[in-house]
């Protein structure tokens, strides 16, 4: 499968400190990729980096081969990125529709095309219903599905998912993870998650990469990598597999 996202040798250092260390892998088409390590491994770096947040120090990104690196975080937008981001923060006196109109605007030539949309995608994470209550009145899992609802109306061709499960109970990291897998086989997105909530990472990962010290230690099949002994001493724990 062709790689859509590509993501060769990034660097990034903050006063000295170097937060992403030569990190390259690529999320293919329609493939869904887990980005994880502990906590200060560089992974929301990563993202801020491929989204353009930040620039990089060395390295690229390249988006169906079309160059990002350099582009502003609205221009990577345009061309096809969408994230979310670890806090959640809707718009708290707008409807939940509302909120997600904002995000449909990045393509949708006008409001009522963007409120069509809008709907479709509210729909697609289960928010249909609570459409026309105020977004400040929604659960925590609510809200989480409202920041990766803002997402994907931009229409991107890739999204990136900063710990949505965070925060969450089992069952309701069950049903967030049973949305994205419908998203990625209904529409053909392709996915590239951070996440520590492995139950997620197991369920959802076609490939896990692995972070530490901002550089990458392990990267494979979900099998493979929560047994890989660098991972298991670096961040999960002989019992987590042991478990």
């Amino acid at each position: 499968m062709s790689a859509l996202l590509e993501v060769r040798n990034l660097s990034k250092a903050f006063r000295g400190l170097k937060a992403v260390n030569n990190v390259s892998f690529e999320v293919p088409a329609k493939g869904i990729v887990a980005l994880i390590g502990p906590n200060g491994a560089g992974k929301t770096t990563c993202f801020n980096l491929i989204a353009g947040e930040f620039a990089a120090d060395t390295g690229e990104v390249r988006l169906g081969g079309t160059l990002l690196s350099g582009m502003r975080s609205d221009q990577a937008c345009k061309a096809g990125i969408g994230r979310t981001y670890q806090v959640v923060k809707p718009f708290p006196e707008m409807t939940v529709e509302e909120n997600v109109v904002v995000g449909a605007l990045n393509r949708a030539p006008t409001v009522a095309a963007a409120r069509c949309a809008a709907n479709e995608v509210l729909k697609l994470v289960h928010l249909d219903k609570k459409a026309h209550i105020r977004a400040a009145h929604l659960t925590l899992p609510e809200r989480k599905r409202l920041e990766v609802a803002r997402a994907l109306a931009t229409q991107p061709r890739i999204l990136l998912l900063d710990e949505v499960m965070a925060g969450l109970r089992p069952t309701e990291v069950d049903e967030i993870v049973a949305v994205f897998r419908t998203v990625n086989q209904e529409t053909g997105l392709a996915i590239l998650f951070v996440e520590h909530v492995m139950r997620a990472v197991m369920a959802l990962a076609q490939e896990v990469v692995v972070l530490h010290h901002g550089e990458m230690i392990a990267r494979g099949a979900p099998d493979a990598v929560v047994r890989d002994p660098k991972v298991i001493e670096s961040y999960l724990g002989a019992e987590a597999v042991d478990g």
